[in-house]
């Protein structure tokens, strides 16, 4: 078997990945499932064109140390901070519940305590770029469960690092004097602190000058990456560690967005290589045994860690259903997973056979944690029944009922406290309406209120809630979540408990809108077509055209039945909310005043 280091193999190699990434987009996998096979394909066992040491394995390690380097560079600490509490409690709770019991179950199937804890360690991390992938393209990462999850998976990402610095430190212990050599690692430890700390000091005058060329600042990128990483791996840490803490040094400079959006096709491009040459190490020499324990494994992440999630946040009542969405996004293993274990292997704890049943894990759960996140919601609708037994939002909903009588005097029940439920909520408010806001969000309900606005905890898919709500006296219930099935869902029992007043619910697409219009929805807010005709008047104005005619985005539409009148305000989210349902002439002319 030869190495793979020439030109046509190279070609042959990345040809045959493009192929199978074609072939995982067309199932909807992530590339990762694609490029570890391809690993497999051209490796040892199949054609033998990559071995364990030579070209892929530098390029591999680039591609390890650009993909921390980012991972520092983009770390958000606000996005804990805007999560509160719930992000810490279930990142750090899910770790440490995940490696006890992952912990448990490798003894249990007869390994070793070093190796029954990377492989327990290993399934605690899951995959953030996956997964912000994933809710990204179901535009759900500004919903509450994509909020808390981007938030416990960074918590994940820096409880990794620390991991890393631990198992070096670890590696290094050569003697018996166990206390003199944590005293050693330690000193280096902080000496490359210090040095990364210098480093922030120097950056943002050193990324002035450099950033006039964004070639240079591409190649310093790299260059700092790789160097920092080369450092720490001299002090005896590894390069991981010196990638991310290079990220971090210059996080907080102006350049980092830019700089990170320059290398984020490299780092793709290069981790290509991290995963074929993992999969040109898998071994298959016990493959039926491996299979077994992968298989209990996956089971159990796949299981397991949703429950986990389910289980924290049902304890700090959350809604059973926003715990499973958020949990699903732990249901697999990540990318540090595997680097975790090349690590551990590079540091000679474990053997090449646990990296590849740590490995099959990660193919079987990042292939099968894809789909549950994709019909996450078609999933629950089926199983979610069952899951009711976690649900502990009873006292808070008994609770705030008890605040939605005290509120009976509100003419506006509105759900949904996000960035537009909010402002629709304080228009409202300023202009003299008594709002009674729902939302299932704890700290939304819990913050500061404009006078006017009562806050309450509640769901808009509980239908029995409705009957705690006074809607005998509300003119309007208002829904700000853009959720087609929630929303359908509200009218439905809206109309079953013989509610009477004007109903507005909010939609993203004109699909969704269409779908309402024709469940017979009084006015169907849409936010998009809403902030492009408020800046389009901000535009007109900036640039002194003068409007002539009155426009309209959906002139054909039918005005809908006849009902109480909203409040007008200078609010472009309430003005423009449905121009079906005012008089057309008359609110282009009142606009025009306004503006």
């Amino acid at each position: 078997m030869t190495d793979l280091h020439g030109f046509p193999m190279i070609a042959a190699v990345l040809a045959i990945a493009a192929v199978a990434g074609l072939l995982a987009t067309r199932l909807r996998q992530p590339m990762i499932v694609a490029f570890i096979g391809v690993g497999v394909l051209v490796g040892p066992v199949g054609t033998g064109w990559v071995t364990s040491e030579g070209t892929i394995e530098l390029l591999a390690r680039l591609g390890i140390a650009i993909l921390l380097f980012l991972v520092g560079l983009r770390l958000d600490i606000h996005m804990i901070r805007d999560t509160g509490p719930v992000a810490l409690a279930t990142g750090l709770g899910q770790v440490l519940f995940t490696s006890v019991i992952g912990f448990l179950i490798a003894i249990a199937l007869g390994m070793e305590t070093v190796t029954a804890v990377y492989v327990a360690v290993a399934l605690t991390f899951s995959s953030t770029i996956i997964i912000v992938k994933l809710l990204s393209d179901k535009r759900e990462l500004d919903q509450l469960h994509g909020r808390i999850a981007v938030g416990f998976l960074i918590v994940q990402d820096i409880v990794v690092v620390l991991v890393m610095i631990g198992l070096t430190a670890w590696g290094q212990q050569t003697g018996d004097n166990v206390a003199l050599d944590m005293a050693v690692v330690a000193g280096k430890g902080i000496g490359l602190l210090v040095g990364v700390v210098l480093a922030m000091r120097a950056m943002p005058w050193l990324l002035h000058h450099i950033a006039r060329s964004q070639e240079l600042l591409v190649l310093f990128g790299v260059s700092y990456a790789v160097s920092v990483a080369a450092f720490s791996e001299w002090l005896g840490f590894s390069s991981e560690v010196g990638a991310f803490l290079a990220g971090v040094s210059l996080a907080g400079t102006d350049y980092r967005d830019a700089l990170g959006a320059r290398l984020v096709s490299l780092r793709d491009f290069l981790l290509l290589f991290f995963f074929l040459d993992l999969g040109a190490k898998l071994e298959f020499t016990d493959a039926g045994q491996q299979i077994t324990d992968a298989v209990v494994f996956s089971v159990f992440v796949l299981v397991g860690n949703p429950l986990i999630v389910i289980v924290i946040m049902a304890l700090m009542r959350y809604p059973v259903k926003v715990g499973f969405l958020a949990g699903l996004t732990v249901a697999q293993i990540s990318e540090f997973s595997l680097i975790l274990a090349a690590l551990g292997l590079g540091l000679g704890h474990i053997t090449n056979a646990t990296v590849s049943l740590i490995t099959m894990v990660g193919l079987m759960t990042i292939g099968g944690s894809t789909y549950l996140i994709l019909y996450s919601h078609q999933i629950y609708a089926r199983i979610g029944r069952f899951l009711k037994v976690f649900d502990r939002t009873g006292k808070r909903v008994a609770d705030t009922a008890a605040d939605a009588i005290r509120s009976d005097a509100a003419e506006v029940v509105l759900y949904g406290l996000g960035r537009f439920g909010s402002h629709v909520a304080n228009s409202l408010s300023q202009a003299g309406y008594q709002v009674l806001a729902v939302d299932y969000d704890p700290s939304r309900v819990g913050a500061d209120q404009l006078p006017g606005i009562t806050a309450i905890f509640g769901s808009a898919e509980d239908t029995y809630f409705l009957e705690t709500l006074p809607l005998i006296r509300a003119r309007a219930v208002i829904s700000t979540i853009p959720a087609l099935d929630t929303n359908m869902a509200l009218v439905h029992a809206l109309r079953q408990h013989g509610y009477t007043g004007r109903v507005a619910v909010t939609a993203f697409t004109r699909h969704d809108a269409e779908q309402l219009h024709a469940a017979g929805v009084d006015t169907v807010l849409e936010p998009f077509a809403l902030a492009a005709q408020a800046s389009a008047r901000e535009f007109i104005g900036l640039i002194g055209i003068t409007e002539s005619e009155p426009t309209d985005t959906d002139p054909d539409a039918a005005p809908p039945p006849p009902g109480p009148a909203m409040p007008q305000t200078e609010d472009p989210h309430i003005n423009g909310a449905d121009h079906r349902a005012a008089n057309k002439g008359g609110d282009f002319d009142r606009r025009r005043r306004l503006d």
